[in-house]
């Protein structure tokens, strides 16, 4: 008998999901771009890190949604839950000189428990700090961005950026994880609101 399959050192985490919509009262015509953060001992075994969706526009009625239904999937393994994969999710449109910009910033981790999740996260933006830079920007076209968009997902030095609220981007996930039992994680819990964000209670 092959004692990996008995004590296996490593977990599984399978992501497939999609980035469903979003919606930006002040803005249309919007793509998205989306990247994993996760810790040392997390490693991709396949599917996408990151990716690029196509341009959506809002529907002609009531609805006020931008809808990509862009898919999401990959499968991550661990030896460690520290770390617990993020997606970050960048949102762009373009402005009135005809300049890609960005129109928010999003992040959220993983849902932890096997199943179905939904999740609603809220975008922001860098402001400008002074009125000269803020009228600089307007003048150029080009707003605040943060060079590496993986920034959003951490903590440090994020409190010093000053933000503004900008719209929201719902995304769902179909979570399935191997070993995660076997290695002395559980991860199940009450049922929670489809729409709440949970975090992990252990340490990230």
């Amino acid at each position: 008998m092959d004692m990996a399959t008995n004590n296996p050192s490593v977990f599984l985490l399978m992501i497939n999901g999609q980035i469903e919509e979003a919606n930006f009262p002040e803005h249309d015509d919007l793509y998205c771009k989306y990247c994993f953060v996760y810790g040392h001992d997390w490693a991709p075994t396949s599917g996408l890190e990151e990716g690029i969706s196509q341009i959506s526009s809002k529907g002609r009625g009531a609805v006020q949604s931008v809808v990509w239904n862009f898919p999401l999937d990959i499968t991550f393994k661990s030896t460690n839950p520290f770390g617990w994969p993020q997606i970050v999710v960048c949102v762009y449109g373009t402005d009135t000189f005809g300049n890609d910009v960005v129109r928010g910033y999003g992040a959220v981790h993983i849902p932890l428990t096997p199943g179905k999740h939904k999740r609603t996260i809220p975008m922001f933006v860098p402001e400008s700090t002074s009125r000269l830079q803020k009228f600089t920007s307007w003048l150029m076209g080009r707003r605040p961005e943060f060079t590496d968009p993986k920034v959003v997902a951490q903590g440090e030095g994020r409190e010093v950026t000053r933000v503004r609220s900008q719209g929201f981007v719902t995304l769902s996930f179909n979570i399935v994880t191997k070993d995660l039992k076997k290695l002395g994680y559980d991860t199940t819990e009450a049922q929670q609101p489809s729409g709440l964000v949970t975090e992990p209670a252990y340490p990230l």
